[in-house]
């Protein structure tokens, strides 16, 4: 569903992601050591993290789970048979010489993924998602001309969740990134703190002229950070097209983002698949996944996040786009819900979450559960609006009161004299003084300057100080320049 491309410099920029998630299991896929982070380099290795002789791998159950999980989340296949293979490279933190991964027959096979870039609805296939075991970690800055190997991290279990190359442009791919670290976080199978590693994007960039075969890709490895997603992605794809354009051709290679200078830098030759020799491994049988497994996982599955899109859309007549952005956490899909059964105004609810909780929230820094106006609260505030007791300009100013001080909805609009006038008297009289200071307004709206009308407007609101019904001034307004 995704729309044609915005050509960047006469070229389609073609893009697919490698995610690895970091399965959230309190021991590693193969041993029983533990994937607590954060411990004294090498305090989490064990015999079978390192494969010393004698040593045999043992499937982690709760690893598996994770990954039916996944599969079941993104309407993939969840093979009944699926092989555990040797992926062999020689790396300093990567003791065994291989790493255990899934190659031709992985545990999840296919699968959608279905995300908004503004109010554009895309979608992106998955080829495939495998469990493996992640490597330890080389470690260059703390050791002056030497390098620090770190196997902790080693046999921590990974799922990793391959795209088809379907995205077209950077903002496409961060999106598709932040739906599936929000997916991840939302089934539990993984934490998402990018900050300590469980949630890491490889971008495959290439371009193309339109219409031609795909271009050769460069792989970003191992980002952390949607921002840098996009700024490595830009960066990338305009030394492609440089290249090409200046004659030369781009060589498929590994490269790394530097966040201080904004550019990638080559790190290596990319490698094919023959060249890390797979071959099954002789230590694991194939992984045999019942139907009654899958199926009792099914059971436990919470609501998905598409699926609550559509009962939102279906219970509280939201828009496709709103409904979206509702359930884009669990936190705010629990924060809106809360403050619409409350208020019974589901619009109104989104839009306050879309904007004012929004903004204020992004300005301080903060998690939705951790604003300071409870969603109960808000549905109190909009109960009011809803009513006439008060307008949209004296919501804001009860709500920045809510947000720093706290309080009572009603006790605040009280005190603060916000609640919308309600003596037709009054207000026809305010408004006849409105009229009888403005002539020349009046004379320019009966010459038909229609300009003319929204300037008594605001001066009829200013001399209410705002407290009058906006839909009531504008009726009554047009009604005495008609007599």
């Amino acid at each position: 569903m995704s729309t044609p491309s915005k050509l960047i410099r006469g070229y389609e920029v073609v893009i697919g992601i490698e995610t690895h998630a970091q399965l959230s299991t309190q021991s590693k896929i193969f041993s029983g050591s533990t994937t607590q982070f954060g411990a004294e380099p090498n305090t989490q290795a064990s015999a079978v993290d390192l494969a010393l002789p004698g040593t045999l791998p043992v499937m982690n159950r709760g690893a598996v789970e994770r990954a039916i999980r996944f599969g079941l989340a993104v309407g993939a296949k969840v093979a009944p048979l699926s092989i555990f293979a040797r992926k062999n490279y020689f790396y300093p933190d990567l003791p065994k010489g291989y790493q255990i991964s899934q190659y031709e027959t992985p545990v999840v096979q296919g699968g959608v993924v279905e995300f908004y870039v503004g109010d554009v609805k895309h979608k992106v296939n998955l080829t495939r998602a495998h469990l493996e075991e992640d490597a330890g970690k080389s470690l260059h800055a703390d050791y002056v001309g030497q390098t620090g190997i770190d196997l902790n991290r080693a046999g921590t279990p990974l799922l990793e969740i391959v795209t088809e190359p379907e995205m077209r442009s950077g903002p496409e791919a961060v999106e598709y990134a932040r739906t599936l670290h929000e997916l991840v976080k939302w089934i539990d199978i993984c934490d998402g703190n990018m900050q300590e590693g469980s949630f890491r994007c490889d971008v495959n960039v290439s371009v193309r002229k339109p219409g031609a075969d795909f271009g050769t890709r460069r792989e970003i490895k191992n980002l952390n950070s949607f921002k840098f997603m996009q700024q490595a992605i830009d960066f990338e794809v305009n030394y492609q097209i440089d290249l090409i354009e200046d004659g030369g051709t781009v060589q498929q290679a590994t490269v790394l983002f530097n966040p201080d200078t904004g550019e990638t830098l080559a790190m290596r030759t990319k490698e094919d698949a023959a060249d890390y020799r797979y071959f099954p491994d002789p230590d694991l049988p194939p992984l045999v996944i019942a139907d009654s497994w899958v199926q009792a996982v099914r059971a436990a599955m919470p609501e998905l996040p598409r699926k609550m899109a559509e009962r939102f859309q279906a219970d509280y007549a939201l828009p496709a786009y709103d409904a979206t952005a509702m359930t884009q956490d669990k936190a705010t899909a629990a924060y809106f819900e809360t403050a619409a059964k409350a208020s019974g105004q589901a619009k109104l609810v989104a839009n306050w979450v879309m904007g004012e909780i929004s903004r204020r929230l992004n300005a301080e820094g903060l998690a939705l559960d951790a604003s300071p106006v409870k969603a109960e609260v808000l549905a109190q505030l909009i109960v009011r609006i809803n009513d006439g007791t008060i307008a949209n300009n004296g919501a804001k100013q009860v709500f920045d009161t809510l947000w720093t001080e706290g309080g009572d909805v009603d006790a605040i609009i009280e005190a603060k004299g916000l609640k919308l006038m309600r003596d037709t008297g009054e207000l026809d009289r305010i408004l006849d003084e409105v009229l009888a200071a403005n002539a020349k307004s009046v004379e320019e709206f009966r010459a038909g300057k229609e300009k003319a009308f929204n300037a008594l407007i605001g001066q009829a609101m200013k001399a209410t100080k705002g407290k009058a019904d906006p839909a009531a001034v504008n009726a009554l307004l047009k009604k005495k320049l008609a007599g």
